[in-house]
């Protein structure tokens, strides 16, 4: 019962664009007697294999938060260990994924990074710049505070007043609609400072499963789950069910 309770169907909503809080990858390897910096290599190959999933169901856009610049405080062998994973790994893992013909977009402050890291993410966004259609979102020294108030000083600098939809487009992920589901792994109930605009209405769900454990089964369980809501935007149920 429990996983045809589950299952995708033809009569499953598919978000248009599902963003994913990547989190428990270090307490996955501590739990295992192992580095930080294994939890998180498993943590990338998660990555992909859930990107994958994700567009074979019809997910057209896909945000991963990769890096948070709260996480550029952490010890810097830690850190060290993350940015390896970019220098070695980043491009052969997101090449089997933007060869669906997938856009790669690095969204935050790259500059933060180290040149070589930077370079690579560049790399990987200028191969792929002519894709259309699909599209995957590296949050990566990225914070939400900080985009908001990197917005705020664009608008600014044009000196002209904003709308919500013109305010929308000066955010580093303004050329991809607003999430519809984000997920959370790791126990954790937080958004901790990720998509705070774009997730004015998106659905929230949260997954007790360390990221490295967050199988396909559980996002098409996620998907199934997010089917199953009814997103309002403010309205009545009788508008929703007039419209319908």
């Amino acid at each position: 019962m429990g996983l045809k309770k589950n299952t995708i169907t033809k009569e499953t909503k598919i978000p248009r664009h599902v963003a994913i809080i990547m989190d428990g990858n270090g307490r996955w390897a501590k739990k295992r007697l192992m580095p930080r910096s294994f939890g998180h290599k498993q943590g990338m190959e998660r990555m992909i294999g859930l990107m994958e999933r994700a567009f074979d169901l019809g997910v057209e856009y896909i945000t991963v938060y990769a890096l948070s610049t709260e996480n550029l405080k952490r010890p810097q062998e830690e850190l060290n260990g993350l940015f390896d994973l970019f220098r070695n790994h980043f491009q052969e893992y997101m090449s089997r994924v933007c060869a669906r013909g997938v856009r790669l977009r690095a969204v935050g402050d790259v500059s933060l990074l180290p040149d070589d890291v930077q370079k690579i993410l560049r790399q990987s966004e200028e191969d792929t710049a002519q894709f259309v259609g699909k599209g995957i979102n590296v949050a990566v020294a990225y914070g939400a505070r900080d985009e908001i108030v990197h917005a705020v000083n664009r608008a600014v600098e044009c000196g002209e007043k904003v709308t919500e939809e013109s305010f929308s487009r000066l955010l580093y992920t303004g050329e991809v609609p607003d999430p519809d589901l984000i997920i959370r792994t790791g126990k954790e109930v937080r958004l901790s400072n990720f998509l705070l605009y774009q997730a004015a209405y998106a659905e929230l769900y949260f997954s007790e499963k360390m990221f490295p454990d967050f199988s396909d089964k559980e996002l098409d369980k996620a998907i199934v789950e997010y089917s199953r809501r009814t997103r309002r935007f403010g309205k009545t149920d009788e508008q929703i069910t007039e419209k319908k």
